[in-house]
This record gives C-alpha cells, structure tokens and sequence, in this order.
C-alpha cells in the first residue's frame, strides 16, 4: 500500500497550460478594477475633505473663544453669560 502512494505522488503530471481567455479577466476584470480605484480614490478625496473643514473649524472655534476671552478680560470679567438679556444696553 505505501509503495503505491509513494509512486503516485513521484509520477509528474502532465505539463498542461490553462486556456488564457479562461485565466485573463479580460475587459469585464479591467472595469470592475478601474471602477473600484476610482471609488476608492473619490472616498480619500471625500475624506480628506471632511477632515480638513473640521480641522478648521476647531481652529476657527479657538480663535474666536480666545477674543471672546480677550473681550471678557478687557471688560472687566464680565461675559455674555453674566449678562441679563433683558437689561442689555445698546
């Protein structure tokens, strides 16, 4: 019994070559890749996009809280929060 196994797993098979229009993906594959690299490169567009509007509006934010302090400071402590919306003077 092990000889036969041994034989059959010496004996080389024959050197066939696979059809290539069955091996190539051909102009369907080519589609399906170029359409999936154009979404993945509009999807890092978008994101990229989204994380820049963000970054600038957390820089925007700090700005503004650091006037808004600077305004409170110059003020004499006073802030929009200390401030009775129905006594406010013009």
């Amino acid at each position: 019994m092990f000889p036969v196994i041994v034989a059959l797993a010496t004996t080389p098979s024959p050197a066939t070559t696979p059809d290539e229009s069955i091996v190539t993906p051909g102009p369907l594959g080519f589609a399906a890749i170029a359409f999936i690299g154009v979404a993945v490169f509009l999807l890092v567009w978008d994101m990229l996009r989204r994380i820049r509007r963000a970054r600038y509006r957390e820089e925007v934010n700090a700005e503004l809280d650091a006037e808004e302090q600077a305004r409170a400071a110059a003020a004499g402590g006073e802030t929009d929060d200390d401030i009775d919306p129905t006594t406010r003077r013009n």
